[in-house]
């Protein structure tokens, strides 16, 4: 099968000390990943269900051997050259750092697509190697597949030919995680099937029920390919010295012995015509189907040891060589669709940093952070500690703050409410905010966290109102409508319902809230207003009402008790002074706004303190530099980095022990305030704050591809997603079939991308000469739209529409918020169609 060499699109480039810090991590939604360095190698191989940060099989490399007609050949590890240190006990410590490498790197990358420019003035040819694993929103079964692409582009810009060969090689390490575990009795196989030519390595040693147990694949999908599966005797080395003579002196592999050794290498080799360009494709792919809850660092329930789920993805394929055949077919469909959605982001007139902070941090749903159980249900820890996941249960306060999943796998973020809902919570309406493993129904005492439990009731609302599905919302409103009422009984939240949270509120941040605040009240006000829309959908009147007097109540209070004049503060119960914030100015003070802002649901607080809060957080949290900031807790902004801290007191009273993060800054909080910012129409400042998280994430400083907080890959992080949706001023409303757009920046000549629960695709629009030229396309499956919101740049005259190229009837709506159309017929936009508006002025 010949793979056509799409072109990809670029976001970011790195070079230099820029590169030090990659690890771009490859693979699918659940499947754990292998990460690509900044100059070519290959790091973290986390395929064996946990994290293992810093784990490099023995010898795994790419390599190439090169020799133009009549010259000299030379072989090179397919790798930039190695950066200081260079002082370890033994010298450089970096894997076979004595092979020649090339001089120079570039890494070029929108995600999940990496580019690597390798250049050396003695080789003849140029390389580019490139490398994905496929991304599709609305589809995570194909965006997760266990399975990388490697294809090498080799352009020859001489006038002779040039032979060129390229290696992979790969230790077999099955039944070693980089942890624990022991690799013993494995073996390598040379298999042919069609025109798939490859290795498959496997085990007759590990047991079976290990989380360690599984198979290995890598195969060569062109070229002449030669083998060689054992490296040889490892005594002082001899075992690289004989491969690299073996694979210098030819390009070819030629070595082999009875299947029992421990090491797999596929050449592949092509003559590169004079001036011409050849590419070769490799395929790695893995399939290890014993997850269990102990061995990743998932909590388990009482007398429970290893709690086996198992992986989604294993289900689907039997072993790793049945992933690459069953893949390889459609891997044109697959790299064509993933580099649609890319472009569209890339292509889209949105700033820089907003890009790639939202593309960057997509990263995390495919590390070990996430994982799809045996039945296909979603689950996240908080992030990955080197060795295991960190913080364990889909923990609703911090994957309350995330967007991505939502907007873009829809089906995996409804597949986490029914978790909540579903299991999570007890009969007397407790949501546990940790889920123990293996599922099962939450009985008696949980403990539960007032922000978490408040803003899974805000998710529902967003996955009902975008996905339009009555039937999800009827089967989660019982157990919703218990998770609210909680908040009213004796010695709860809001025991006097009075629309005031009072009492003990443990939070994201890892303590007890006591008395009213404002980060608390604005989950609860969101989630009053989420369940009176609710409830008055499905016909429970009473109980909308409840929420709507309470939700008033509440408001009011907290804008006449709270508000200072320039933020909202705490009133801390005096019986419990430790670890509050009192009147300490809270970067996410207002969190529940910035939800209600991304869901539709208007504001929760009066709009003027609403902004006023916002621009004090941002005078007084924001920070230019950090060479005069003290903080005793864990440090993600230092020196000359920009950043906003968690919290500052700037009218004094801080108290003796704050909460513990207050010092500290961390991108998922900065995240969603910028998102607030420019919700509330600050625009230039929520950009200057993701503009200053992105320098701190620059590849010399961190890797742009793991923002850290509780551990790596961090969930909030995904919080960036929302800077699109705000920018954009879009929201699709399944239930009205309404989508509307109000951009925030070049809104004269504006392109965004846009999903839906069953398509996706891009707007664009045009203000020119007093007209508004709109258009929404659709690239991935169709789209429902009985109304669409438009921005008012034009006083409208004559507005005239066309679906597939015909003209449609319409109603006009004019009001301060924009333009309102709404179609006579819903219209039902395919794959490939588009509808396009034209509004004249009067």
């Amino acid at each position: 099968m010949e793979l056509r060499d799409l072109e990809w699109p670029v976001l970011t480039r790195y070079e230099g000390e820029h590169l030090a810090r990659i690890a771009f991590p490859l693979g699918g939604i659940g499947t754990g990943t292998v990460s690509l360095g900044g100059r070519g190698d290959l790091r973290d191989w986390e395929i064996m269900n946990r994290p293992s940060k810093g784990f490099r099989p023995r010898d795994t490399f790419f390599a190439i051997w090169v020799k133009p007609e009549g010259g000299q050949a030379l072989t090179r590890v397919l790798e930039g050259q190695i950066p200081p240190p260079y002082d370890g006990q033994f010298g450089v410590e970096e894997p076979v750092a004595g092979l020649p490498r090339f001089r120079k790197a570039v890494f070029e990358a929108a995600y999940p697509l990496a580019r690597i420019r390798l250049t050396d003035p003695s080789v003849p040819i140029e390389v580019v190697m490139k490398a994905f694993n496929p991304l599709i929103p609305l589809d995570p079964d194909r965006s997760g597949l266990p399975i990388v692409l490697f294809r090498f582009v080799l352009s020859n810009p001489s006038h002779l030919p040039v032979e060129a060969s390229i290696c992979f090689s790969i230790d077999n390490f099955i039944g070693y995680d980089g942890v624990e575990g022991e690799a013993k009795g494995n073996l390598i196989e040379y298999r042919e099937e069609g025109e798939v030519k490859g290795m498959f390595l496997h085990s007759e040693g590990v047991p079976e029920s290990s989380p360690q147990w599984g198979t290995i694949a890598f195969a060569a999908l062109d070229g002449e390919v030669s083998y060689r599966d054992w490296l040889g005797e490892r005594a002082w080395r001899t075992d690289l010295l004989d491969f690299w003579d073996d694979f210098s002196e030819d390009g070819e592999l030629n070595w082999h012995r009875e299947p029992g050794s421990a090491h797999a290498s596929l050449a592949a080799r092509r003559i590169i015509p004079p001036h011409g360009r050849e590419t070769l494709n490799f395929l790695l792919a893995w399939h290890f189907p014993n997850r269990t809850a102990r061995a990743c660092g998932w909590g388990t329930w009482p007398g429970e040891k290893e709690g086996y789920v198992g992986n989604y993805y294993a289900r689907r394929f039997r072993d790793a060589w049945d992933v690459i055949v069953k893949t390889v077919e459609e891997l044109p469909e697959l790299e064509r669709r993933t580099v649609e959605f890319v472009r569209l982001i890339c292509s889209s007139t949105l700033p820089q940093p907003v890009k790639e902070a939202a593309l960057n941090n997509l990263s995390a749903l495919r590390t070990q952070t996430c994982f799809r159980t045996a039945d296909g249900r979603f689950f996240g820890f908080e992030g990955c500690r080197d060795k295991s996941g960190c913080c364990f249960g889909s923990c609703t306060h911090v994957w309350n703050y995330e967007q991505a999943t939502a907007f873009l796998f829809p089906q995996l973020a409804r597949s986490m409410r029914e978790v909540e809902f579903k299991f999570s919570t007890t009969e007397e309406g407790a949501m546990a905010f940790r889920t123990p493993l293996p599922l099962k129904k939450a009985e008696g005492r949980v403990r539960t966290a007032a922000d978490g439990q408040m803003g899974c009731i805000m998710k529902l609302y967003r996955e009902w109102r975008f996905s339009g599905d009555d039937g999800f919302l009827k089967e989660m409103w019982p157990a919703a409508k218990k998770a609210l009422s909680f908040a009213w009984r004796p010695g709860s939240w809001d025991a006097d319902e009075d629309g005031v949270m009072e009492g003990e509120q443990h939070n994201t941040y890892d303590v007890e809230f006591y008395g009213p605040n404002p980060m608390m009240e604005c989950w609860y006000l969101g989630a009053l207003r989420a369940a009176e829309v609710m409830a008055a959908y499905l016909g429970d009147e009473g109980f909308a009402a409840k929420c709507r007097e309470l939700f008033e109540r509440g408001s009011r209070w907290t804008d006449e008790n709270l508000f200072n004049g320039e933020y909202y503060e705490q009133r801390i119960d005096p019986n419990h002074p430790d670890y509050q914030f009192g009147s300490g100015c809270l970067i996410d003070q207002l969190v529940g706004q910035y939800m209600a802002h991304v869901v539709g649901l208007g504001y929760l607080l009066k709009p003027g303190n609403v902004r006023t809060a916002l621009r004090s957080i941002y005078r007084y949290n924001f920070k230019g530099g950090l060479h005069n900031h003290w903080n005793v807790m864990r440090t993600f902004a230092l020196n000359d980095e920009s950043a906003v801290l968690i919290c500052t007191w700037p009218r004094g009273g801080r108290p003796k022990r704050p909460f513990p993060y207050f010092s500290e800054a961390m991108t998922g909080f900065e995240y969603q305030f910028a998102v607030h910012l420019i919700y509330e129409g600050m625009v230039e400042e929520g950009l200057k704050v993701i503009e200053a998280i992105r320098r701190r994430y620059d590849g010399r400083r961190r890797n742009p591809w793991d923002e850290a907080e509780c551990g790596h890959h961090y969930a909030r992080a995904m919080a960036s997603w929302g800077a699109i949706l705000a920018l954009s001023g879009y929201r699709y409303d399944g239930v009205l079939k309404e989508m509307r757009f109000a951009p925030k920046v070049s809104a004269d000549d504006f392109r965004v991308f846009w999903s839906s629960p069953r398509g996706w695709g891009w707007y664009e629009q045009r203000v020119f000469g007093g007209k508004l030229e709109a258009g929404i396309s659709v690239s991935f499956g169709e789209v429902g739209i009985k109304r669409l919101g438009l921005p008012r740049a034009v006083e409208p005259g004559e507005v005239k529409a066309w679906a597939g190229g015909e003209e449609v009837k319409l109603d006009v709506e004019v009001s301060g918020e924009g333009i309102v159309l709404t179609f006579d017929q819903p219209l039902e936009l395919k794959e490939g169609t588009s509808l396009r508006v034209s509004i004249a002025p009067r």
